[in-house]
């Protein structure tokens, strides 16, 4: 079954998904003419953290936005993947920002155009990394000991909480399909808990859900131990929906190229990637073709993700 969109405002109907749209409070600029139909752009959000901890966030960055194009912007955070790609697809977002490996298969299926990503004080795109871990009473050392004991994924169409962590388990010489007892959480924050409360053995931890984690004060060093981490991944791309009207697609592209983001709390930053955001960058599709090569690798049928 499919994850649903989060309903965290006012409620709107999309297909078979509940969308919650997150409406900024403060005024609107005056509708410019090319706006979308309806006066509003449509911005989804994958759920990296929790709907209470993004919601607050993006409305100011939906606000940033709406103020460059003179159109409303409504936020929609999504409890699931699948749920934010298949919108885009039906023409349901105008905007959205996809993990990864949902950018991929967005790209794929939905028209999705990466445009931008989240940047620092050198105008470039900042990366994160993924991870395997486990608690240190587990009694397991290495990746390879993880072979038949429980172990949490986030999401299947998740780049950090499934396609990394799948292939660190492949490099050990584990199948993750066969050789561990998977369970797919939904998100990074239920992965974490479950490992962090000894519901599994080992699972995913990405270096956005570490920040967030200690953040809130439940972690600190030496409460998991690092079994592998990743090499340097691509943070999430902000992609526009490909067959908008070139014009209107370009004035929104340059939007969300040039966002700074240093009124936003610092706090606020850190939850968005990590220390060290400051803007909001152009961005293109090329460096996805990492993620492209790891579902080669991995044998991932990208349409059983959709």
């Amino acid at each position: 079954m499919k994850p649903q969109i989060r309903s965290t405002g006012n409620a709107a109907i999309v297909g078979a998904m509940a969308l919650a749209a997150i409406v900024t409070s403060a005024a609107q600029p005056a509708q410019a003419a090319d706006c979308p139909e309806g006066g509003i752009v449509r911005f989804g959000v994958e759920p990296y953290d929790t709907a209470a901890r993004l919601v607050p966030i993006y409305e100011k960055i939906g606000k940033m936005i709406s103020d460059k194009i003179g159109c409303k912007v409504q936020v929609y955070v999504a409890t699931g993947y699948n749920a934010e790609i298949e919108a885009m697809r039906n023409g349901k977002l105008e905007l959205a920002e996809f993990g990864p490996l949902g950018y991929v298969l967005a790209h794929q299926v939905a028209k999705a155009e990466a445009i931008a990503a989240f940047g620092g004080a050198n105008n470039k795109p900042v990366t994160y990394w993924a991870s395997v871990v486990t608690y240190p009473s587990s009694g397991i050392k290495t990746v390879a000991d993880i072979r038949g004991h429980s172990f949490a994924f986030s999401d299947a169409a998740s780049t950090s909480g499934h396609l990394f962590p799948a292939y660190g388990l492949r490099k050990a010489g584990l199948n993750p399909d066969k050789d561990v007892k998977a369970i797919y959480a939904g998100s990074h924050t239920a992965s974490f808990e479950a490992i962090y409360n000894h519901k599994v053995d080992a699972g995913e931890l990405n270096s956005e859900q570490l920040q967030s984690a200690t953040q809130r004060g439940h972690y600190k060093d030496g409460d998991l131990v690092f079994l592998w981490k990743s090499d340097p991944i691509p943070t999430d791309p902000f992609a526009v929906r490909g067959d908008m009207p070139e014009a209107f697609k370009k004035k929104l592209t340059d939007a969300v190229q040039h966002l700074d983001l240093m009124s936003l709390a610092a706090a606020d930053r850190k939850i968005l990637v990590g220390d060290g955001i400051t803007q909001i960058v152009p961005q293109t599709d090329q460096p996805y073709d990492l993620i492209r090569d790891l579902v080669k690798t991995l044998d991932i049928d990208l349409n059983k993700l959709s």
